[in-house]
């Protein structure tokens, strides 16, 4: 199963603190190949790891992505069409580029679901096609 992810699950996979580490964590370590992580999130992830994480932990996760731990999907110009799409229909929600851009990815790649903790955004958004909102549609 795709599993496409937000920035939120990233940091959750990051940080052993975190309630929801051990279930993303679960999930990650059952297949890493199935999770692709957009673009868009990466600067979000670095920030927030590295603000509230600490420098090791940003550090740790640069690292990973240099080594390929992560798939990467550097987008599709369609991405930003689509992500801006999503941000008009949606405008009340105001949930912006970056999720924009993780709605657009998954949809983009049929993904089955996507790993992310902010339900207010993703649950309120219809998709083109279904997908499970993870860990919440466990």
């Amino acid at each position: 199963m795709m599993i496409v992810a937000d920035t939120g699950a990233v940091l959750s996979l990051l940080d052993a603190d975190d309630r929801h580490h051990n279930v993303l964590r679960g999930l990650f370590e059952q297949d890493p190949s199935a999770w692709i992580l957009p673009w868009a999130i990466l600067p979000e992830v670095d920030y927030l790891a590295r603000t509230q994480l600490g420098t090791k932990v940003a550090e740790a996760f640069a690292q990973d992505l240099v080594t390929g731990a992560f798939i990467v999907d550097w987008g599709k110009h369609s991405d930003l069409n689509r992500a801006h799409e999503l941000n008009r229909r949606y405008r009340s929600l105001g949930f912006g580029l970056v999720d924009g851009v993780v709605m657009a990815v998954a949809e983009r790649r049929g993904a089955k679901a996507i790993a992310t903790l902010d339900l207010r955004h993703f649950g309120a958004v219809r998709l083109r096609r279904e997908v499970r909102l993870l860990p919440r549609d466990l």
